[in-house]
């Protein structure tokens, strides 16, 4: 009778220990397909994201051949008819030296060096190879340079970047030549633009030593303009106090 209850306790406590086995083995068998589930899911958003991410780079791609086909259409059309609006300008002024048409050729000279002075401008914010600081610092001195050569103004740069190769968009190249283009030297002769770059930020500061603005100035179109064209590419621009002369300072988020 002993035995029959010992054998009737081992069997029931093989049974107990089987069943055991079986729901430890159904929860292993549950986690490993919730785990399989899982890595699919993982491997399909990764999928998905390639895609996006395979789709918006040809979208930029795209956008930068039209860029480039659009600057070089620009180029060899409009480019060519200026310079043929500008050669045959000269060549009537020389042919008719009188005083009247003289002036009137001379304005059509000016006007079309004007236009191709913007025609470059343009292609230069067209060109997706100028889509850096380095290449935006080097543009804007050269314009500067040029620009100011024809004046008794003299002008000195600074540049504290330490990254040459950091990207700005289209957008912000274009505004921030604008604001720079757009300021007016008020009876300065010395002028001083500073560039400077940290991790969150690009900025210029202009400096000279003119006579500073008055209240109507500051109101004047060319300073909500400089202010339009920072809010456009969620930059700033203030005025900052200086004992003399003008000192105008342009921030643009590079992390915005």
């Amino acid at each position: 009778m002993n035995n029959d209850i010992k054998l009737t306790f081992i069997i029931a406590i093989i049974i107990m220990l089987l069943f055991v086995c079986f729901i430890i083995m159904m929860v292993f068998i549950y986690n490993k397909k919730q785990l399989i589930q899982q890595q699919e899911n993982q491997i399909k958003e990764s999928e998905f994201q390639n895609q996006l991410l395979q789709k918006e780079l040809e979208r930029q791609k795209a956008i930068e051949l039209e860029r480039e086909r659009i600057s070089q259409d620009m180029h060899d059309d409009l480019g060519a008819g200026i310079s043929a609006i500008k050669l045959q300008a000269e060549f009537l002024k020389y042919k008719m030296p009188q005083e009247n048409y003289s002036k009137d050729l001379e304005a059509i000279i000016n006007t079309s060096e004007d236009m191709n002075l913007a025609m470059r401008e343009i292609l230069w914010s067209l060109n997706s190879q100028n889509d850096t600081i380095d290449n935006f610092i080097e543009y804007t001195t050269l314009y500067i340079k040029r620009f100011l050569s024809k004046t008794n103004i003299e002008s000195q740069f600074n540049s504290n970047i330490h990254e040459q190769e950091t990207n700005l968009t289209v957008k912000a190249r274009r505004n921030l030549f604008l604001v720079v283009k757009v300021y007016k030297h008020s009876k300065a002769n010395e002028v001083f633009l500073e560039f400077d770059q940290n991790e969150d930020s690009f900025s210029i500061t202009i400096t000279d030593n003119g006579i500073g603005l008055s209240e109507t100035t500051q109101k004047g179109n060319g300073m909500s303009n400089m202010s339009l064209r920072m809010e456009a590419i969620n930059g700033t621009f203030k005025i900052v106090p200086a004992q003399n002369g003008l000192r105008l300072l342009f921030v643009y988020p590079l992390q915005d």
